[in-house]
C-alpha cells in the first residue's frame, strides 16, 4: 500500500510493477512515479548477473504543503489532475542526474544529513514538474480521498498485515470515523471480522481447493503456522490437518 507519492528507481536487476491486471517493467536507469493511496503488488529480481538495488523516494504530505507555499499556486488551478497511478517517466537528465547523486552514499556508512536528503527530495519534486507540469496537480491535491465502501475494502486486502490506521486511511476515514461507520456493517470488531475472514478463506482452500495447510496460512494473512493452528482449530473445533 503506497500511502505517499513515491519515486522508484532502478540502478541494477529488474523490477516489475502489478496494479490490478497492468504489469510495469522497469529496466536499470528508468523510473517510476506511483500515485499515494493505492496498491501494487512488486516483484524484484536480480538479472544478468547483477544483484538488484534501487532507490525508493516517498513525498509525504507535510513535505508537499511545505513545499506547495513556495511556488504559484496560479498555476496549479489551470492543470488537469493526471488520471494514471503508475507513470513510468521519460529519460530525462534531471532525473538521472538526481538519482546518480545518491547512488555513492549507498556504498558507505556515511549518513546523509536531513537537510541533504530534504533539497534530494526537492530536486525529485521540481525534476517531475519540469518532466510535465501536469504533476502539479497531484502532487498538489490535499483533499482527503473519497470514502470507499469499508467491507469492498477488507474482501479484496483481508489478506495483507494492514493496522486499523492503515485501513482508515486507505477507505477515506479518520480511525474515529472508520470505527463508527464499521460499527454499523457489523457486531465484530474489525480484527475479529478480518481473522473471521482469514480463517474461513482457509477453510475454503484446504476444503474445496485441496491446498497444502503450509501454503494456506501464508495466502490468508497469518506470519506463524502454530497461531494459525489454534485460531482454526478454536474456530472450527478441529484442526486444519483434519
Amino acid at each position: 500500500m503506497m500511502k505517499d507519492h513515491t519515486l522508484i528507481y532502478l540502478y541494477s536487476g529488474e523490477i516489475t510493477i502489478y496494479e490490478d491486471d497492468k504489469a510495469t517493467i522497469v529496466y536499470p536507469g528508468e523510473c517510476l512515479f506511483v500515485r499515494r493511496d493505492n496498491r501494487i503488488n512488486v516483484m524484484k529480481k536480480p538479472k544478468d548477473g547483477k544483484q538488484f538495488k534501487s532507490v525508493f523516494m516517498t513525498f509525504t504530505r507535510s513535505f508537499l504543503r511545505e513545499f506547495h507555499k513556495s511556488i504559484d499556486k496560479k498555476q496549479i488551478l489551470q492543470i488537469n489532475k493526471p488520471g494514471e497511478s503508475v507513470v513510468k517517466l521519460p529519460d530525462s537528465p534531471d532525473i538521472a542526474s538526481l538519482f546518480q547523486s545518491l547512488a555513492p552514499y549507498f556504498d558507505t556508512h556515511y549518513q546523509p544529513s536531513g537537510e541533504l536528503i530534504k533539497l534530494k527530495q526537492q530536486e525529485g519534486i521540481y525534476s517531475l514538474l519540469n518532466i510535465d507540469p501536469n504533476f502539479h496537480a497531484i502532487l498538489f491535491d490535499f483533499a482527503d480521498p473519497w470514502k470507499i465502501d469499508i467491507l469492498d475494502f477488507l474482501e479484496a486486502n483481508y489478506m495483507y498485515d494492514l493496522s486499523m490506521e492503515d485501513i482508515a486511511n486507505f477507505t477515506g476515514r479518520s480511525l474515529a470515523t472508520f470505527k463508527r461507520d464499521f460499527k454499523k456493517i457489523s457486531d465484530l470488531t474489525p480484527y475479529k471480522w478480518i481473522m473471521q475472514k482469514r480463517l474461513q478463506a482457509a477453510h475454503d482452500k484446504i476444503k474445496h481447493e485441496k491446498k497444502k495447510v503450509s501454503d494456506v496460512y501464508l495466502e490468508v494473512g497469518f506470519k506463524d503456522l502454530s497461531h494459525f493452528s489454534k485460531a482454526y482449530k478454536d474456530n472450527f473445533g478441529y484442526s486444519p490437518t483434519k
